[in-house]
């Protein structure tokens, strides 16, 4: 019995199988035609309705004969075309031609004085020592001979966890001197590089997170000359080799006595300017003798071993190193202000 929507059919399958697109754009139209979400064939399952039962499953057949000779015929131009079309990409290319430049970044204004800090304190025997950022009230505070009620927490209003009035993010790298304290006895001679975080408002010179380096030497028989000598090194290392240095008494909780140390300005050598604001003067860092309570509470004998520490904002060496005017950039990531420093050591 003859069924004119087979003869359809058939025409159809003999219509794909004559097809031969050259051309990605004739591929294309192929597929929407055949395999599209409205092919021909999609139109003619509409049809199913109008056949005798006994042909039904004949329809089906065919129809599926047509849809599987519209798939292979898609699939064999496809790797033809895509195959073309590799050999003529490799044909076309110059193996003469210069590669594509890597765009190489820089390392942070940051990390490059807290690297040179670490090199000059290194050659005196220094060695670097690390602690978590997220420390608990003993080893931040009450071991820094700062308890609970001292005025001097007002000055390092930080930010707690939490839920919790025990665990805080560091306000300074003490802790790292603390745990170190704890686990060795002396002769101890560390530094102590990392990033702190203190409540701040965040101002061209002030941010609520910076970094630190602190350093700590303990033995026996360690004076207050002895300290002096050692951050006169250091300056004439960071800041050139006739730098002065002068000490300001001060108070630390931590230290006794302590102080604040000033280089001469070598932006004006020391005739004034507003960096030094006219004095001849910058402030860079604070030191003192370790008071022995903190050596108590570290589980070291404060009538045998007596030793200096000393502290200083990284991002303040390096706003004076190279006369940046807002410490935020440090944190902003604009590669316009970052690349300025591609060529630093």
């Amino acid at each position: 019995m003859s069924v004119p929507v087979f003869e359809e059919i058939k025409a159809l399958i003999g219509e794909i199988e004559a097809q031969a697109p050259a051309s990605q754009e004739e591929l294309e139209q192929f597929r929407i035609r055949f395999l599209g979400s409205k092919n021909v064939l999609k139109g003619l399952m509409g049809e199913i309705k109008n056949i005798p039962n006994e042909l039904k499953r004949d329809f089906g057949q065919l129809i599926n004969q047509a849809k599987e000779a519209a798939e292979q015929k898609f699939a064999e131009v496809k790797d033809r075309l895509d195959a073309a079309g590799d050999d003529a990409a490799a044909g076309h290319l110059d193996l003469t031609a210069p590669g594509e430049p890597y765009i190489l970044g820089s390392r942070h204004p940051v990390s490059i004085t807290m690297n040179r800090i670490i090199r000059i304190f290194e050659r005196i025997g220094f060695v670097v020592a690390e602690g978590p950022e997220i420390e608990d009230d003993w080893h931040n505070f009450t071991a820094m001979n700062t308890p609970e009620d001292h005025p001097a927490r007002d000055m390092q209003d930080t930010y707690y966890l939490r839920n919790s009035t025990t665990m805080l993010l560091r306000t300074h790298t003490s802790p790292v001197q603390a745990r170190v304290m704890e686990s060795q006895q002396p002769p101890i001679r560390i530094i102590a590089p990392g990033r702190v975080y203190r409540n701040e408002t965040i101002s061209a010179r002030s941010h609520c997170q910076f970094h630190q380096v602190e350093g700590l030497y303990i033995d026996e028989n360690v004076s207050f000359a002895d300290m002096k000598q050692t951050l006169l090194y250091f300056a004439r290392e960071m800041y050139g080799a006739n730098t002065s240095i002068r000490l300001r008494p001060s108070f630390f909780p931590f230290t006794e006595p302590s102080a604040e140390m000033d280089v001469s300005c070598f932006i004006c050598d020391a005739k004034g300017c507003n960096i030094c604001k006219y004095t001849g003067w910058v402030e860079i860092l604070g030191c003192g003798m370790v008071d022995p309570q903190v050596l108590e509470n570290c589980g070291i004998d404060s009538k045998k071993y007596t030793g200096f520490a000393f502290g200083m904002g990284i991002e303040r060496q390096a706003i004076l190193r190279y006369k940046v005017n807002d410490i935020r950039l440090f944190f902003e990531n604009d590669s316009r202000f970052l690349k300025q420093f591609s060529s630093a050591i």
